[in-house]
């Protein structure tokens, strides 16, 4: 008897390379579907259309950049860097989101609505491990949509604009490659502002074994919870709901930085995280799934 025939056999156990391939295996699905590749395709052109728009506006002589939007945004015609924080900030509050929500929602619901959930089931990964594959490529698509977003705007704004040192909105000139390195900390920011909302998706689509209706209701969710965050008369309830500190990443444009909206920014996805990713752990090794 050989040595390998001698060793015990541990059925139910998966080794570390099958839960780095069921890791691997459920990015590759979310990215090589053409709705991904769309949604990617959208936030790659607000870039495109914003510089475009702020090009046209400083020809017709509106002066830096027309004055609307951001509150940076009238740094883009002296420096192209700062389109990356204005196209942010303009696909934070809904295209980013959006984007997210869609996948987030279909992450399991579309499993079900297409009959193969019950297939990945009888693979030795367990519940909670295809659970946590499926929102870990959430968070890389989170990651890779607001990098889309941030390389098409620099891009576009190298093309269109000059670039050099930055005057930070706290009026601090710093050099172009401490811009560059604030740009890449913005844009980690803001992946990480929609690990909340990531969530919050994969928890409603446990519920349900219909993909549409779960990416329905979490961009039904995202939009309720947006509208609710600009009344002035739930001002008490505001600081907990996920997009009320999304747009805190300016505060690292000052210097020095303003810590505080960040930390509380961050503290309040992970707060959301927790809640929704045991919510959606607790429901899915608990559901009778038949498709």
């Amino acid at each position: 008897m050989s040595q390998a025939d001698a060793l015990p056999i541990r059925p139910g156990r998966p080794n570390p390379l099958w839960r780095l391939s069921l890791f691997r295996n459920e990015t590759v699905t979310v990215f090589r579907r053409w709705r991904t590749l769309a949604l990617l395709g959208v936030l790659a052109a607000v870039p495109v259309l914003v510089g475009i728009a702020v090009k046209l506006e400083t020809g017709r002589g509106g002066g830096d950049g027309g004055g609307g939007g951001p509150a940076f945004i009238n740094q883009v015609t002296n420096n192209g860097l700062f389109l990356v924080f204005t196209s942010l900030a303009v696909t934070l509050p809904f295209f980013l989101p959006m984007a997210v929500g869609v996948v987030a929602g279909d992450s399991v619901a579309g499993e079900a609505s297409a009959g193969t959930l019950r297939y990945l089931l009888v693979a030795p990964a367990g519940r909670t491990r295809l659970l946590l594959a499926k929102y870990a490529s959430t968070l890389v698509f989170c990651l890779a949509a607001t990098l889309v977003v941030a390389v098409s705007a620099l891009t576009v704004g190298a093309l269109l604009f000059p670039l050099g040192d930055v005057t930070l909105i706290s009026g601090t000139t710093v050099s172009f490659g401490d811009g560059l390195l604030r740009a890449l900390a913005i844009a980690g920011l803001v992946a990480a502002s929609l690990t909340g909302l990531a969530a919050l998706g994969l928890f409603v689509s446990t519920l349900t074994d219909s993909g549409i209706a779960a990416m329905a209701t979490t961009v039904g969710l995202l939009i309720t919870v947006q509208i609710l965050d600009q009344f002035p008369q739930l001002h008490a309830v505001q600081p907990y709901l996920f997009p009320h500190y999304w747009q805190s990443f300016a505060d690292l444009l000052r210097d020095p930085v303003w810590g505080e909206q960040l930390l509380r920014n961050l503290g309040l996805q992970a707060l959301y995280v927790a809640v929704f990713g045991s919510a959606a752990w607790a429901r899915f090794t608990t559901r009778d799934v038949t498709a």
